[in-house]
């Protein structure tokens, strides 16, 4: 699939991106940097994988390069919880757009990419585990004509409602 890029305008042009005028037009929060980051092929390929092939959210598969962004560590690393906030949130919208666009859409579930740090004045939110030391959790996402690949919640439980001779028939089988 063709890469997706999504513009200043795209952005504020969206429902939702529209609400976030105020981190798009801040000179000081680098989110032309991240509309830049966002609009790599690679990138968007890794976001589909993350969710394909690793059942995770889009974001975590780029995440850990995305904070690696000096600028954008940086602005993260400023005690300014709103903007901070803001920020990820508006991050967040961008995976969104771009998802959408690729053919995918919400499900309406967060998945975790870190273990919040105890709160402490006068220190930025961050994590102390998990995958992302910035952001704690991210959209779920969904091809729009289904999905490839049952999860192993699912399979666990279609196994655990199958009967022990079906199980066995099909052990010897071979089918999975």
């Amino acid at each position: 699939m063709p890469k997706v890029r999504v513009t200043r305008k795209d952005f504020l042009d969206d429902r939702q991106g529209k609400t976030f005028a105020d981190v798009v037009n801040d000179p000081e929060q680098p989110f032309d940097l991240v509309l830049e980051f966002f609009s790599d092929a690679d990138r968007q390929r890794r976001m589909e994988e993350s969710e394909l092939h690793h059942d995770r959210s889009p974001l975590a598969g780029v995440v850990r390069e995305l904070e690696s962004e000096p600028h954008i560590d940086r602005f993260l690393a400023g005690v300014q919880i709103r903007r901070n906030t803001r920020f990820r949130q508006a991050v967040g919208v961008l995976v969104r757009m771009i998802m959408e666009r690729r053919g995918w859409q919400k499900t309406g579930r967060k998945g975790s990419l870190g273990v919040r740090a105890s709160r402490a004045e006068e220190t930025p939110a961050h994590n102390t585990g998990g995958l992302a030391f910035w952001f704690i959790r991210a959209e779920r996402y969904e091809l729009c004509d289904g999905m490839p690949f049952r999860s192993v919640r699912q399979r666990s439980e279609e196994f655990a409602t199958e009967a022990p001779k079906t199980r066995q028939r099909r052990a010897k089988s071979g089918k999975q």
